[in-house]
């Protein structure tokens, strides 16, 4: 499966983004979706993940209560709505596609996910 991430930019602190994946080459209702972030030199960091159904949804606690995953299956796309965006959640943010993760399962380790975006600046500026 390919993903396309878009959606980033710069925004101040405590306004909002969102960022959307478009999947295209398989059955994108197969895959369990994730969102994970880097900053240079830090490893990638797991941000917010839904089952194949949309109907469970997990997130970082660093995220929690602001962010907000969310996923079309008839679109094949998946997108994360972050408000009262801070500083520290600058990074380069990907989206993520795992068979594994499809019901769940360690939807929080980067290795469960096959196929990666190629990524979408968010800069947060104080």
């Amino acid at each position: 499966v390919q993903l396309q991430a878009s959606g980033g930019g710069l925004v101040q602190a405590g306004g909002s983004l969102r960022l959307s994946c478009v999947a295209s080459g398989r059955t994108f209702s197969n895959y369990g979706m994730g969102w994970f972030r880097q900053t240079p030199g830090k490893e990638r960091e797991f941000v917010a993940a839904t089952i194949w159904s949309g109907t469970s949804t997990y997130y970082a606690d660093s995220v929690k209560g602001r962010f907000t995953i969310s996923r079309d299956n008839a679109k094949n796309t998946v997108a994360l709505q972050m408000s009262s965006l801070k500083p520290e959640d600058t990074a380069v943010y990907y989206c993520a596609a795992g068979l594994g993760t499809a019901y769940g399962g360690d939807y929080y380790s980067p290795r469960k996910y096959g196929y990666w975006g190629q990524g979408t600046q968010v800069t947060v500026s104080s």
